[in-house]
């Protein structure tokens, strides 16, 4: 079973930590919704009728400033509109001057105003326009009383014009004398434009003060007027004339410049030099900017009223009560979610059955484990069974055969001579050889198997193996031979490296035909067994290392051994921390591979 940590975001602790915040962001928003929307509601009504006011004091103030002077005669206008609101209404000069005041209370000079009133610069977040200079702040450029029955002439002719062409509109008038038609309907396929009014040129104080403006307006520009000069019409579109040239292009559009070698930046500077020279010209004739304060009576600042109606308290306690049941609703779920995985996994238990796993987190990670501890149990109960019977068949032959041969001896049914002694005593070696397999597979299985690794050659170890083992293989008609490459020097427990490569070697004598051979190779680190015996079949090879394991089903001891070589083996190079690999072929040959990597010096438990 994997003993890594379960991932956060998969964790029972931060699926109680999410679902309890959860619930109190539930709750806080809720809360604080409801509240910010109820005091928003009541705000948004008192700002939105505050804004207007502001606005509609901001407008009066406008066209006052636009139509005089200065702001000697206001008084009277803005004591009659602080009295409407209920307000208290001041004006103030840049360094915070009084210039008009409509009560006497707490000094403004860092309070923020609610508006600048500037004819000449207007707020467009409170007129919505897009126009810098207020329209009504007309000076030199009112057009002549004479000249206005024939703009009025013109209007009409064009608004007749428009009827023809199935359009509507109107004539208005503007505060420097022109009229102007608007149109009222329509105009997707832009018939209008063939009804445009024909220009009057401006006459007398206008033409003059058009003239200046556009003397004004060459100065901002630096122009060389000898070759190039600006011509302002009575819309304050300009045209860029040329010595050179000697007929101007079409008639612009209102705020527009044309000229074939001007572009869009010059254009627009232009367009702010008319508009800065149009304001220097209009600054004697309208009034001084002023800073303007709407404040509440007594007050430095103004007031917003809010007061929390029956309305908004039952508004604020239904909904309370709504996140209150909705959250006991939410609690109960995910209680219940979290506990029927935990009451699944108790009856599990309870039935000695695999528990379900439901979810990558604590809960799941316990199923897995009661799971794995079953699938343990099970497994360790089979290799309990299977080992006590295997280990009482091992045991069973050689002292079945020592107490037959005992016996027949006592019953005078076999001489006691030297070839009964030999009989018994290699049966009592082949007990003793299973007690101590025995033994050291019960030491490796209780952590206790010690190994000694010191400086070892190979070739020693490997010299006396095979020269143990010639005998056997002689007497077998098997032909043994080594190979090492080089003189390799590993750290290792030399008996227990004996007893491995023993094994191997016995193993592979053992199972070769007459006739074969069994070669032993060391390099470097790798040690191989090879053989030319009878193999081992494939479905057969995941299981060679098992205890009490052999091919040959009947389970004979015809070819000797124990059934637990391969298993202490596979033990003892597992704790000098190395591998062990078999590859085999079905009558060709089997060959084992040992590879011990590098250790410290030192005893190690196993």
């Amino acid at each position: 079973m994997s003993t890594r940590r379960v991932p956060i975001r998969h964790s029972l602790v931060t699926r109680l930590l999410v679902t309890s915040v959860l619930v109190a962001i539930a709750a806080i928003t809720s809360t604080a919704w409801l509240a910010t929307r109820t005091a928003t509601r009541a705000i948004s009504q008192e700002q939105g009728r505050s804004l207007a006011e502001n606005t509609r004091v901001y407008e009066i103030l406008i066209e006052y400033a636009a139509t005089h002077p200065d702001w000697s005669g206001v008084s009277p206008l803005i004591e009659q509109q602080a009295a409407k609101l209920d307000r208290r209404i001041t004006l103030m000069t840049d360094d915070r001057t009084v210039v008009a005041d409509t009560l006497d209370g707490p000094s403004l000079h860092s309070a923020r105003p609610a508006a600048v009133v500037d004819p000449l610069n207007l707020d467009l977040g409170l007129t919505g326009g897009t126009d810098r200079i207020d329209r009504r702040a007309v000076g030199p450029f009112r057009v002549a009383s004479g000249v206005r029955d024939e703009l009025r002439a013109s209007a009409e002719e064009q608004l007749t014009c428009l009827r023809r062409s199935r359009l509507d509109g109107r004539i208005e008038w503007q505060p420097d004398g022109r009229f102007v038609v608007v149109l009222t309907t329509p105009d997707p396929r832009g018939a209008a434009g063939g009804c445009g009014a024909k220009p009057l040129p401006a006459r007398g104080a206008e033409e003059k003060a058009l003239r200046s403006l556009g003397r004004l307006t060459e100065s901002c520009l630096d122009l060389d007027t000898e070759e190039e000069g600006i011509e302002v019409l009575p819309d304050f579109s300009a045209y860029l004339t040329n010595t050179w040239v000697d007929e101007r292009s079409a008639r612009p559009a209102p705020q527009e410049v044309f000229r074939v070698d001007v572009d869009a930046d010059y254009a627009a500077r232009i367009s702010e030099c008319v508009e800065k020279s149009r304001r220097s010209m209009l600054q004697p004739y309208v009034a001084p900017a002023v800073l303007l304060f709407i404040t509440a009576p007594g007050s430095g600042a103004d007031q917003t009223k809010f007061s929390l109606s029956g309305e908004n308290t039952v508004r604020i306690v239904t909904v309370t009560g709504a996140v209150l049941v909705a959250t006991i609703i939410v609690t109960v779920l995910v209680g219940r979610r979290l506990v029927r995985p935990l009451r699944a996994l108790t009856d599990a238990v309870d039935r000695q059955r695999p528990a379900p796993v439901s979810a990558p987190d604590e809960i799941g990670r316990l199923a897995r484990a009661l799971n794995d501890s079953i699938h343990r149990r099970d497994r360790a109960e089979a290799q309990r069974r299977a080992m006590v019977s295997d280990v009482a068949h091992e045991l069973r032959t050689p002292l079945t055969n020592i107490r037959s041969w005992l016996e027949a001896a006592q019953d005078d049914l076999a001489p006691t001579d030297a070839h009964l002694l030999g009989l018994l005593h290699e049966e009592a070696v082949l007990l003793q050889h299973i007690i101590d397999d025995l033994a050291d597979l019960a030491a490796a299985d209780a952590g206790t198997l010690r190994i000694h690794p010191e400086p070892t050659y190979l070739r020693d170890v490997l010299t006396q193996v095979v020269d143990s083992h010639r005998g056997t293989a002689q007497t077998a008609g098997v032909a043994l031979t080594m190979q090492i490459h080089d003189d390799p020097v590993l750290p290792a427990d030399a008996v227990r490296l004996r007893q491995i490569v023993g094994n191997l070697v016995s193993n592979a004598v053992r199972y070769t035909p007459p006739g074969g051979s069994v070669t032993v190779t060391a390099r470097d680190t790798t040690i191989t067994v090879r053989d030319t015996g009878v193999g081992i079949a494939a479905e057969h090879l995941p299981k060679i290392f098992d205890r009490f394991w052999r091919a040959d089903g009947s389970r004979t001891r015809a070819t000797g051994g124990s059934g637990l070589g391969l298993a202490i083996t596979q033990h003892l190079v597992r704790a000098h921390g190395g591998t062990i690999d078999v590859q085999s072929t079905l009558g060709e040959g089997t060959l084992f591979t040992v590879r011990l990597p590098g250790i410290p010096a030192g005893p190690r438990d196993v």
